[in-house]
């Protein structure tokens, strides 16, 4: 490939993916600026991807840092915003799953009382 450009779809401004491939470059480059990785322990953590590819989407962010320093800043506040929003109001499925937590907490812990009562 000879463009930088050529290894991404571009979505939109907000989603820019790597070519044949769901993985979006928030992905790599959350490991490569905030986790300190290095290009091969990325290639180690997504193994569908190239090394090249990584390096391609590293230059990319470094030939367009004011750019991208913006695009992840908004999906920053985006995945924190969804958090909020989802422990505010959480799915059914995530309510029910924490009744029978609690459910099975107690149990244990009633187990455990009479046990220790009946010693």
């Amino acid at each position: 490939m000879t463009n930088l450009e050529d290894y991404f779809n571009i979505l939109s401004p907000n989603d820019i993916r790597l070519k044949n491939s769901r993985i979006g470059i928030e992905t790599l480059l959350y490991e490569y600026i905030y986790r300190a990785k290095n290009p091969e322990d990325i290639a180690q953590l997504y193994p569908s991807l190239t090394l090249e590819q990584i390096y391609a989407t590293i230059l990319y962010y470094l030939h367009n840092k004011e750019t991208i320093t913006n695009y992840m800043t908004n999906w920053l506040e985006y995945c924190l915003k969804s958090a909020k929003e989802q422990d505010e109001n959480p799915p059914e499925h995530l309510l029910k799953l924490r009744q029978l937590k609690a459910e099975r907490t107690t149990k244990i812990s009633n187990i455990n009382e009479y046990s220790v009562s009946t010693r």
